[in-house]
């Protein structure tokens, strides 16, 4: 059995920062360097003392940065299984470490006027653990802030798919062929329960991109119940995705503003393309349609499409991008995520 993954970005209040997310390691190259800024501001006398005292300092806290870095994006995944607080005396103990080894091996390089080397190294070494502590605690905050947001656009994309029109609708075509062709009533209502169950499901775990494509497969199954022939869907999926993980319904919404914006005020009805690509370490997730008018002034159509720009954000910082392209007879949605493969149980 596949075992469920969490999303890219960690949330969990208790968890440490993913340290292979690139929005946590530029966060982190920031922080440092301004803490680094403003002690070099509290010392310095001069502008010219500041640039100057920053380039020395810096020649010492990069090398150790980038190199504590690199160890923990390898130790990630070891480290995320820790409980948080060994996780946390396990990050520290790594980078006071690697604060040691390097100033010891630069020997005067680090340090010249330092009469005492053993001084100077476990200095650095307790100013290091001390703004590990400080970056760890920031991330605590943060992801304490961040899982009450989520939990918010969760109640909000919930409010945004689960539409009252949608359900009236499905209710009504399944009724009107409930006698004519029961077994297909039947099917409509199957597919109306799995879409309400992922719908319920947590928002913080990942699910398979094949689940998706048939939970979306069901949804326009729905929705030709009452379009019929007008509603046409055209897949191109690259078969390297089988195994990808991906945010549950993030497809879905994107097909149901595709029909309720695009498809049903045209009387000839269009085509709903749908692209899933891998390129490289990238997902690409493109939806496009036909419509009339100005279909992104459609409340409804924003609040959804805004919900899920909100939660791409909240998941995978920097890592996901969200565009939109229309034009006067089309409406094109594009999404890149990182691809994210499904593991197997050990």
């Amino acid at each position: 059995m596949p075992k469920v993954q969490s999303i890219n970005q960690i949330l969990l209040p208790d968890a440490l920062p993913n340290f292979r997310n690139l929005g946590a390691t530029l966060r982190i190259i920031l922080l440092v360097n301004g803490v680094v800024m403003l002690a070099v501001i509290a010392q310095a006398v001069s502008v010219r003392d500041i640039v100057q005292r920053f380039i020395d300092s810096s020649a010492f806290v990069q090398p150790v940065l980038l190199s504590s870095l690199l160890l923990l994006y390898i130790l990630n995944d070891r480290l995320a299984r820790l409980v948080y607080w060994k996780g946390v005396v396990a990050v520290t103990s790594l980078v006071v470490l690697v604060t040691l080894a390097i100033a010891y091996l630069g020997g005067d390089l680090y340090a010249p006027t330092f009469e005492d080397m053993s001084f100077h190294a476990w200095r650095n070494a307790l100013l290091s653990s001390a703004i590990t502590a400080l970056l760890l605690v920031y991330f605590k905050l943060r992801a304490l802030s961040l899982s009450t947001a989520l939990h918010d656009a969760r109640l909000q994309a919930l409010q945004a798919r689960i539409r009252p029109h949608f359900l009236f609708n499905s209710i009504n075509a399944v009724l009107s062929i409930v006698r004519a062709d029961p077994k297909r009533a039947e099917t409509a209502l199957e597919d109306m329960a799995d879409l309400f169950r992922m719908a319920m499901a947590d928002s913080q775990k990942m699910v398979l991109l094949r689940r998706e494509i048939e939970l979306s497969r069901q949804y326009l199954s729905l929705e030709k119940l009452r379009l019929g022939e007008r509603l046409v869907e055209s897949w191109q999926i690259d078969e390297a995705l089988n195994d990808a993980l991906i945010p549950p319904l993030i497809l879905q919404p994107l097909l149901e503003n595709a029909v309720y914006h695009g498809i049903e005020p045209l009387s000839e009805g269009g085509v709903i393309e749908v692209r899933l690509a891998r390129v490289g370490s990238e997902l690409h997730l493109d939806v496009r349609n036909p419509c009339r008018g100005q279909y992104g002034l459609h409340n409804g159509n924003k609040m959804a499409l805004e919900n899920i720009r909100e939660r791409l954000a909240l998941q995978f910082d920097v890592e996901a991008k969200y565009t939109v392209e229309s034009g006067s007879d089309y409406y094109h949605v594009h999404i890149q995520l990182p691809y994210v493969k499904e593991e197997e149980n050990e």
